[in-house]
């Protein structure tokens, strides 16, 4: 346990940002598999830009690293042009 009061604000601050960020990352995840599932070209190239923006705000947050974010998006890119 924490003996410090600023510790304990620590662990409070962090407990919130975990949830926050749990999250967001969650959010990016089941958006990726429901456009994974998508099989109409029209329909994922009409989500596409949101998919992008989505990736981008969790990867500015630091929830993800920005190298994954570009993997990410690259797959997604490749996906659509593959349909």
């Amino acid at each position: 346990m924490a003996n410090h009061k600023s510790a304990i604000k620590r662990i409070r601050s962090n407990d919130a940002k975990r949830l926050r960020n749990r999250y967001y990352a969650k959010t990016m995840r089941n958006a990726l598999k429901a456009f994974r599932e998508l099989t109409d070209k029209a329909v994922a190239t009409e989500k596409l830009p949101h998919m992008v923006s989505l990736i981008d705000k969790v990867a500015k947050k630091s929830v993800i690293h920005k190298n994954k974010a570009g993997n990410l998006k690259s797959k997604l890119m490749h996906k659509l042009n593959n349909m």
